[in-house]
């Protein structure tokens, strides 16, 4: 990668230590074996919690809401409010199409939700308060039949009351109270009172990511992804001690947390670099924050801009921020990105809270091929045709060709079954004559 490092990283990667694979592949045969009873038990051995019920109950809820202050209740609405109107405009741009392409053929797509989807609310560090709004809205959006929310006990055995709070007003229909990697394995397999789901989303820890990789193929996953991730596209206009505090906002995440600054402005990325220091001190989140930075802060100083997009597309990050003097100008030449930020006023923590777009994303690069959840997530994209006669007759002697080429006989027949015109035979013959095999018409010409 092009540029001036003063401050480099080993690289990052979503390999899984072995412990972790074989510890997840007995909590997945765990729970596919033993249903509610290994649920509990492995709720027991990690989180120290016994619970009967794993259902979260319509008292519980109550509870939770009550515990909260209006504020917060206010808070944690809005931002459901935010990512429900993003959401449901992006589901309205979304449409199938059903095209007539010949006499007779009519071809075209649907896009139908999944009946049941599993969404994963991790606990950890700091409880993510936003992140039932990102999963789950934009699944009852796109017209899921049921959503099944989990998340990890407190030590009390109840959901953190924000979180549960959070998840029912975002439309959850069932919640229940299990985490890592034995959540992941109950919606994948379903227990006496886990449904299983079709597909999994929601990011998670080590065991969740593990987790999700071993069950997919028995169900859908929304992506792999490991630490979080920001990279700061700036130039001379950039405020140091707005980028440093953006910095920090993603360092303070998980120790593993990436952070990088790409700046076209050697003084501005310095300064930048002594301000993050700086505010490290300040911050009540230090500890964390201090060790991501030191071991995976990243500063490189490029040319020009075109160079700094250059190495941004070649980062392809989380979350990609831009802090310079025409952001928009920039919009086209950019392409590998989870989230794209841009100006001096789009920080990050927007985005992963409260304007509405959706915070759950790919890192570690999978945003060269891949986007974050959106109600697409939550929906199959069917094709579907339907053919007269006519149309059927149109299209039968070179369905029939390549089904010769192939070698598969059955299709082959089908296929000529459906030549009735004198027009599609002699095409048919035509096609033969110009390879030198040999065309069975006898059924459709009778």
């Amino acid at each position: 990668m092009s540029g001036e490092y003063l401050k480099s990283a080993a690289d990052a990667s979503l390999e899984i230590p072995r412990e972790v694979t074989e510890s997840v592949r007995d909590i997945v045969d765990t729970v596919r074996d033993d249903g509610d009873a290994g649920v509990r038990e492995l709720t027991r051995r990690f989180d120290d919690v016994e619970r009967e019920a794993l259902r979260v109950s319509d008292a519980e809820l109550e509870a939770a809401a009550a515990e909260l202050t209006a504020a917060e209740r206010r808070t944690i609405d809005n931002t459901i409010e935010n990512v429900r109107a993003f959401h449901e405009e992006q589901f309205a741009h979304l449409d199938g199409f059903e095209t007539e392409f010949g006499d007779g053929i009519t071809l075209g797509t649907r896009l139908v939700p999944i009946e049941r989807a599993g969404v994963y609310v991790p606990g950890g560090r700091k409880p993510l308060v936003a992140a039932p709004a990102m999963t789950i809205v934009p699944a009852v959006i796109a017209g899921v039949e049921e959503v099944v929310a989990c998340a990890p006990p407190q030590a009390d055995g109840s959901v953190q009351p924000a979180q549960l709070y959070a998840m029912d007003r975002a439309g959850a229909d069932e919640i229940y109270v299990a985490g890592g990697a034995q959540a992941v394995a109950a919606m994948a397999y379903g227990t006496e009172s886990i449904p299983a789901v079709e597909k999994i989303t929601g990011p998670g820890n080590v065991f969740v990511i593990e987790a999700k990789r071993q069950v997919y193929g028995h169900v859908g996953i929304d992506f792999l992804a490991g630490p979080s991730e920001v990279l700061i596209l700036a130039d001379e206009t950039a405020d140091p001690k707005l980028v440093a505090g953006d910095l920090l906002a993603q360092a303070e995440h998980d120790p593993r947390a990436r952070t990088i600054l790409v700046a076209t402005d050697r003084d501005l990325a310095a300064a930048a670099v002594d301000e993050l220091h700086d505010q490290l001190s300040t911050l009540r989140t230090e500890d964390v924050a201090r060790e991501s930075w030191d071991d995976n802060g990243e500063v490189v100083v490029v040319d020009d801009v075109s160079e700094a997009v250059a190495v941004a597309n070649e980062w392809a990050p989380e979350h990609l921020q831009v802090m310079t003097d025409d952001p928009r100008a920039l919009l086209e030449d950019l392409h590998n990105y989870g989230s794209l930020f841009l100006g001096h006023h789009a920080p990050v923590v927007f985005g992963d809270k409260a304007v509405g777009t959706n915070h759950t994303l790919p890192t570690l690069e999978v945003a060269r091929y891949s986007g974050g959840i959106n109600v697409t997530t939550y929906l199959k994209v069917q094709t579907h045709q339907h053919l007269t006669a006519e149309g059927a007759d149109s299209i039968a002697p070179w369905a029939a060709k390549i089904c010769e080429m192939e070698g598969t006989h059955a299709h082959q027949l089908s296929a000529e079954r459906r030549i009735q015109s004198a027009e599609s035979r002699a095409l048919a013959r035509e096609l033969e004559l110009e390879s030198g095999g040999a065309v069975d018409l006898s059924e459709s010409e009778d």
